[in-house]
């Protein structure tokens, strides 16, 4: 196996780290927006919070499938072609996120921003239970087949070397044999640790009653993160774990919930050390996804020889080599102008900060004027 093809393997998983660290916060504020906001004011507050980086948060999903993509194009291939329908409700979601953020401005009513924020509230839910639906399955495995690429029928019974190798990967059990109860207990592990950075990171980024119901919330969602991520990971690793290896991040990943909960209780109340120590155990969730589905990047449930291999799903030497020295060169700029914009706004976000009047009044909108001239 090509060293590159680990190395991209495990860069995979840190762009998917980077995703869920800061997509989570992002999707955890939408979701809790009915809890912490009570009116117009605070909900515009809350929406606020995320505001200078919740799209720049959306690019580490977008390198993630296209690292995917150019290093791994049958794994690629595989999931998107067979998670479509899960993926293409994704996609719709946060379309609609993308249209509650930027479209709430747009029109100064009341009833207006509420119809977005709730909207947003149903992207924060659904989500991060798709995407834990998804990682589980690759845990768990899923119904994969591998097709003659000359007949085009699934293979059945001994198969020769071969055929595993240059036969096609496809998902044929349809939609619904991606849900399992070990796969929808997975999609309710991502949203409570969701919903737990969420309330944590408002209760580092605002003040008032917003920031009052954000710490009470951390102290629950976190609980509730920490006990369901318990019972998923022990019966993942005993269950569907390749290999021994996969205790390690499983053990960083405990021990970092088990410190985010204790710290967002009243207590020991910190919750900025609360925040770092659920961002950590979300990193070694990740590293525990990955290492117990390798050497596999898709496992079949039907048959481990149908199982889709790093070595297999991987692109040529030289692709991966390009692929390197193009990370080198520019994934130490995003992560300088991530941090340069999160320390540019870094201060908390308060009632005062909400303009008064945002948008056009509906009687302007029915009269014709657009955006631009007002």
């Amino acid at each position: 196996m090509d060293w590159l093809s680990i190395l991209w393997f495990i860069l995979i998983a840190v762009l998917w780290t980077g995703y869920l660290i800061l997509e989570g916060f992002d999707l955890g504020v939408g979701a809790l927006i009915p809890l912490v906001a009570k009116n117009d004011e605070e909900r515009s507050q809350t929406v606020k919070t995320i505001g200078p980086h919740w799209d720049g948060n959306e690019v580490w999903l977008l390198t993630a499938g296209g690292a995917t993509f150019a290093a791994f194009p049958e794994w690629y291939a595989t999931m998107f072609s067979g998670m479509y329908l899960a993926l293409f409700l994704v996609l719709v979601l946060l379309i609609l996120r993308i249209v509650a953020i930027e479209w709430r401005k747009m029109i100064d009513t009341v009833q207006w921003r509420k119809t977005c924020d709730y909207t947003h509230t149903v992207v924060g839910f659904g989500v991060p239970v798709l995407m834990g639906v998804a990682f589980a399955n690759l845990v768990q495995g899923m119904h994969i087949e591998v097709v003659d690429p000359i007949t085009n029928e699934p293979l059945a019974g001994p198969v020769t070397p071969e055929l595993l190798v240059t036969g096609v990967h496809n998902i044929t059990g349809g939609f619904f044999s991606l849900l399992t109860p070990f796969t929808i207990l997975g999609g309710l592990v991502v949203l409570a640790i969701c919903l737990s950075q969420g309330a944590q990171f408002l209760a580092l980024k605002t003040t008032g009653p917003v920031f009052e119901r954000a710490e009470k919330l951390s102290a629950t969602f976190s609980l509730a993160a920490t006990v369901l991520t318990a019972v998923w990971a022990l019966w993942a690793v005993l269950a569907y774990a390749e290999t021994v290896w996969a205790w390690l991040p499983l053990v960083v990943a405990a021990l970092a919930l088990i410190a985010s909960a204790v710290f967002s209780q009243k207590a020991f109340n910190n919750n900025m050390v609360s925040f770092l120590c659920s961002s950590a155990g979300i990193a070694g969730a990740v590293a525990f996804i990955f290492t117990a589905m390798a050497p596999n990047v898709m496992k079949s449930y039907l048959d481990p020889s149908f199982s889709l291999t790093i070595a297999q799903a991987s692109s040529t030497h030289s692709t991966l080599v390009v692929m390197t020295i193009v990370a080198v060169i520019f994934v130490p700029v995003v992560l300088a102008y991530t941090a340069w914009s999160y320390w540019v706004f870094r201060a908390r976000v308060t009632l005062e900060d909400i303009p008064e009047n945002m948008g056009l009044l509906p009687k302007q909108v029915r009269l014709g004027a657009n955006f631009l001239q007002g």
